[in-house]
């Protein structure tokens, strides 16, 4: 079996962490173990563990994070926003899965809550991944409706029932990347292939019945490593946090280009 080595500065250094306690205890304590990460800092990737007064914290693990930044440590470096499971910026790795902080209940995690960045992602510092690739990607798929202008602009692109019903299950993504960071074929392959959320994205516009540039956008498509190193895995539809299913947009893809070809 293939025996894979993780770089130096990957390796968490279990030695240098250090144990917060909460200066007042209750019966209603939970500890938590958070990845540091800090560019500056000589030392390795280190696991840090804080404990949380419950009584005192709101009821997500946003809260947890949010406690320990106000209360014990300051330098503590995370993302967040809306707190409505709406922007996706608060999206790390939790228990072992990627979901959004602001709308992972306490009361879902174990009795340690393990927090880490999202994976095979290159860290900025702590909890916070980098994201220029993945937006780079998104960019490349021209996620905007492309069309002729109508003879009279004062009118709206109508759609039927019918149709806006297609797009369903498609425009609520929310760019967190937890789907694209969960895809083994992600992991190796993320400099060619697109990964779920930016083929999700592709195929909303394709869905579109107001969109022109159908052919156009499943040709830029047809290639061995953007769309066809998808291998229907289902990490990404499973850790969802808005309950989308990127892996059944992938392969309506793929319907299409077959379709296009024969037409």
């Amino acid at each position: 079996m293939v025996q894979f080595t993780l770089p130096t500065n990957s390796k968490i250094d279990k030695k240098a962490g250090t144990k917060f306690e909460s200066e007042t205890k209750s019966d209603n304590m939970k500890m938590v173990q958070i990845y540091r990460y800090n560019p500056e800092d000589e030392n390795n990737p280190y696991i840090d563990e804080f404990e949380v007064d419950l009584n005192k914290c709101g009821p997500m693990v946003l809260d947890v994070l949010i406690k320990i930044k106000s209360e014990q440590d300051s330098s503590l470096t995370f993302r967040r926003s809306c707190r409505e499971g709406i922007c996706g910026s608060c999206s790390m790795n939790i228990d072992g899965t990627n979901t959004l902080a602001c709308t992972k209940a306490i009361s879902d995690c174990k009795d340690t809550i393990k927090i880490f960045p999202l994976p095979h992602m290159p860290v900025i510092k702590d909890l916070v991944p980098d994201l220029t690739h993945f937006y780079a990607q998104y960019k490349s798929v021209q996620p905007w409706l492309q069309a002729e202008e109508p003879e009279d602009k004062s009118q709206e692109r109508l759609q039927s029932p019918e149709d806006r019903k297609k797009l369903d299950g498609l425009y609520e993504c929310i760019l967190c990347a937890s789907c694209s960071t969960s895809c083994p074929s992600y992991w190796w392959n993320g400099d060619e292939y697109l990964g779920p959320a930016t083929l999700l994205q592709s195929y909303r516009f394709l869905a579109d019945s107001r969109d022109e540039a159908t052919s156009e956008r499943l040709e830029e498509l047809e290639d061995p490593f953007k769309l066809y190193r998808c291998h229907t895995i289902m990490n990404c539809t499973n850790t969802c946090p808005k309950g989308l299913n990127p892996a059944k947009a992938i392969g309506s893809i793929k319907e299409m280009i077959v379709e296009n070809r024969n037409s």
